[in-house]
């Protein structure tokens, strides 16, 4: 095995012992839309209070890198950017304070910045020869998407045997009815989930009822 092959392997391996210490902090990280800057904090705060402090803010709004910044600075909140799609995106999420990144899928233009930028990543697979490709660069842990879609309990049960190094965390049609089923499968590390933050409590400021619904999450499992 070349010195460089060795070096790139070892990167992945740190990089992934931080995903996975990251992904085992709770069950369910909040996967969360941003539309307004002023809520970021104030959600951040409410999630983390009630257990949740690993935090999952897509690229779906102009407001992404901004409440990532912001987020990053609550005391105990672990934040990290998802809908990641484009290599351009990898070193902004990083200087906006992502401490994670997460795809919806994996491709080897995107893999390749992620692992050479260091910064810890949760790559989406919906397929075995998916999960394989990830396999084989050193990725362990990576995001089943989307989760209902593609099988879900089934499909993890199924691929439990043949791919028994892989921790998933299942993102995509989880809801508090069937985390629990998700949760209590050994290859499952924890879930992702976006009924923390409804639009209608984050509209109407009510960060005590998020604040529930995140103490309700975190008793899952």
């Amino acid at each position: 095995m070349s010195i460089a092959l060795k070096t790139v392997l070892s990167d992945s391996a740190a990089m992934q012992a931080e995903i996975g210490r990251i992904c085992a902090l709770a069950p369910v990280i909040p996967v969360i839309t941003i539309d307004r800057v002023e809520d970021a904090v104030p959600m951040a705060r409410a999630l983390v209070a009630g257990g949740l402090p690993v935090l999952e803010v897509t690229l779906r709004s102009d407001a992404a890198l901004e409440a990532i910044a912001a987020m990053a600075a609550v005391p105990g909140a672990v934040v990290g950017a998802g809908t990641v799609v484009d290599p351009s995106q990898v070193e902004r999420v990083k200087a906006a304070g992502a401490r994670f990144a997460v795809t919806p899928g994996a491709y080897p233009a995107l893999m390749d910045t992620l692992l050479d930028s260091g910064l810890p990543f949760l790559p989406g697979g919906a397929t075995p020869a998916e999960m394989m490709a990830l396999l084989a660069r050193g990725i362990r842990h990576q995001k089943l998407f989307p989760a209902t879609v593609v099988g879900g309990t089934a499909m993890l049960k199924a691929v439990a045997g043949p791919l028994s190094s892989i921790r998933f965390c299942p993102t995509g049609g989880i809801t508090p009815e069937n985390a629990p089923e998700f949760l209590a499968l050994p290859n499952v590390v924890c879930v992702g989930g976006s009924w923390l933050t409804p639009k209608s409590l984050v509209k109407a400021g009510d960060w005590a009822a998020v604040e529930a619904l995140a103490r309700k999450a975190a008793a899952l499992r």
